[in-house]
């Protein structure tokens, strides 16, 4: 699932490897392709986090709905990913994007997808090779097995809430004030998913880098193993950094809510929780 620097930079010429830029700034959103243009891992090809990664919001569905599977497959054919290669996705070090690319990868069947330790910052700070070039690739065709099992539905989310899930644990990914309800500048109203545990995505990083197997065991020690695991977080993208902690853990039975609370609260009928 994840990668160091180390191993990557000793790879850089395989045929077989392809690399993806995911740097993506949420308040300025041209910054992560800017920043791709003037300097990127040699060969990495851009997928951006609302063009790519995510479809157009609507009423409901969250802030980062997920985009249409022909879109996705279309952007993966016009990068010339195939389904042999050996993919290593990168962000700024902040996790969360291209946790998103990974999980989609995941989701669409692809087994050999990686998320680079650290990301771009980790890369640059000892000189490993960059480039300017825009690669270009031969036209793939892509196709998708699709794991179902790896996605939550807003359905299944509200059969938890009211207390129909037994053997679900519903983990919220969001920091702990939002978690707790004392502020919320994004959404229509703060608070959480009723029946959620509070486990912040950022506690399973360190300096922009993942926690090791055995650190992320330790963090999620109270977790039953045997019981299903959905992580959600705003949008859909803060929560993947998490999927990836727990498969770090061992845990085999995790699902993404990828609506998240956003899509929670689109609807004004259900209750929130808060910990005032």
């Amino acid at each position: 699932m994840i990668v160091e620097k180390e191993w990557l930079v000793q790879r850089l010429n395989d045929v077989d490897l392809r690399i993806v830029d995911c740097r993506f700034d949420l308040k300025n959103k041209q910054l992560g392709f800017q920043q791709y243009k003037e300097s990127h891992l040699p060969k990495a090809v851009y997928f951006d986090l609302e063009k790519d990664l995510s479809s157009e919001v609507k009423t409901h569905g969250g802030r980062h709905p997920l985009p249409e599977l022909s879109t996705f497959k279309r952007k993966l054919d016009e990068a010339g990913i195939k389904n042999s290669d050996t993919i290593v996705a990168y962000d700024g070090g902040e996790g969360s994007f291209a946790a998103r690319f990974f999980w989609m990868m995941k989701y669409v069947g692809h087994e050999n997808v990686y998320v680079l330790n650290g990301g771009f910052t980790s890369w640059h700070q000892v000189s490993y090779p960059v480039d300017e070039k825009i690669p270009t690739f031969e036209k793939s065709c892509f196709e998708f097995d699709i794991k179902e099992h790896m996605l939550a539905s807003y359905e299944r989310v509200k059969l938890f809430t009211e207390r129909k899930l037994e053997q679900t644990i519903l983990v919220d990914s969001r920091d702990r004030i939002r978690y707790a309800g004392i502020e919320e500048l994004i959404d229509r109203i703060p608070g959480h998913i009723p029946g959620a545990i509070n486990l912040p995505y950022m506690d399973g990083m360190k300096d922009s880098s993942y926690l090791s197997n055995e650190e992320q065991i330790t963090r999620f020690n109270h977790l039953d193993h045997n019981k299903e695991i959905i992580v959600y977080c705003g949008s859909g993208v803060t929560a993947m950094p998490n999927y990836i902690a727990l498969k770090q853990a061992g845990f085999t039975n995790v699902k993404v809510y990828v609506g998240s609370y956003s899509d929670w609260v689109s609807y004004e009928e259900n209750p929130v929780e808060t910990t005032l």
